[in-house]
């Protein structure tokens, strides 16, 4: 009879666990900056890891409609411009620009408006945790230092590619991220040095592993303050650089970040610096065509490494987060 019952509540236990109430995620993709096309397919992809691994649920905060489209910088005269010519370029560029300035303070309210409804801190408390896809610039949060806070209380806090090209200006956010975007070069293939390759994050990539993407160049980042999980030890773009700026990156012997984890508070943060192409989310973006840069394989080691990341940040399992791993 013992053991019968013994049995029993071991089942009853596996059942409890597999049915256990999957997390709550909130996925911002608003943009108040450059928008990338990838956005979309990032939103499909997030979706698709919360439905098949049953770890967590998605809602989104969707960009609105309406964001005016920036006119660019202003014409060069070329050698086949005439004096009139150039003129009309830069006249038309110049009411563009006024046109466009006068678009975005009003889209701007719009923004404001809606972020103060979705992202208000008494709807998102109850989140288990967020998600910057791909955002950029200022959000307009209602209450910034609250949803940090959120975090520092054991929120997840997990952002892709330029999640760290966001809130430039709030150093809280920067703090807690732990590096911000700089620029970039050209897009090129790496083939990132694993730093905690028995990290759940990282397990599944394997040694060697390289990957077609825009690769950034991370500031305000001290290694001595997260968990590393990708990185490079020169530049991703060293042989598109002059000799000069070989020299350069020579002598500062600098050190490049692509993703990374951290503890902030009680909560934790995850974060890679890749996500800028489609086909690095997706196995099936433009297969077999031209356009797609990376195997299927590729997308797949991402997509693996995104959803570990998740579910490592939800504390669903469990890895180091000891800062200071990184050579």
């Amino acid at each position: 009879m013992i053991k019968r019952l013994t049995l029993l509540l071991a089942a009853a236990l596996s059942c409890s666990s597999a049915h256990a109430e999957p997390k709550k995620l909130l996925v911002v993709t608003v943009t108040t900056g450059f928008r990338h096309s990838s956005i979309e397919t990032a939103e499909k992809v997030l979706a698709e890891l919360g439905t098949k691994s049953g770890a967590f649920t998605v809602d989104f905060v969707h960009q609105p409609e309406g964001q005016p489209k920036n006119p660019g910088k202003p014409p060069v005269r070329g050698d086949k411009d005439t004096d009139e010519s150039f003129k009309a370029k830069a006249e038309a560029f110049s009411i563009a620009s006024a046109k466009f300035n006068e678009d975005n303070q009003v889209w701007g309210d719009k923004i404001k408006a809606y972020m103060a409804e979705k992202m208000a801190l008494d709807k998102i408390k109850d989140y288990d945790g967020f998600v910057f896809a791909n955002t950029t610039g200022d959000l307009l949060f209602p209450d910034r230092d609250g949803f940090i806070k959120l975090i520092e209380n054991g929120k997840a806090f997990i952002a892709m590619h330029s999640g760290s090209d966001t809130y430039h200006p709030f150093r809280g956010y920067i703090e807690m991220l732990g590096g911000e975007f700089e620029t970039h070069k050209s897009q090129v293939e790496i083939q990132p040095t694993l730093h905690s390759p028995a990290h759940p994050i990282t397990k599944s990539v394997p040694v060697g592993w390289k990957v077609f993407d825009e690769i950034y160049i991370i500031k305000t980042f001290d290694k001595a303050k997260v968990h590393g999980l990708l990185g490079l030890n020169s530049h991703p773009n060293l042989a598109q650089l002059t000799d000069e700026e070989k020299k350069k990156e020579d002598e500062l012997k600098r050190y490049f970040p692509v993703s990374w984890c951290k503890e902030y508070g009680a909560g934790r943060v995850f974060y890679t610096s890749l996500g800028h192409r489609e086909d690095v989310w997706d196995p099936t973006w433009k297969e077999g065509t031209p356009d797609r840069k990376n195997s299927p394989e590729i997308a797949h080691t991402y997509q693996e490494m995104i959803l570990a990341g998740i579910q490592w940040a939800l504390k669903l399992t469990e890895g180091p987060a000891t800062p200071g791993n990184i050579p």
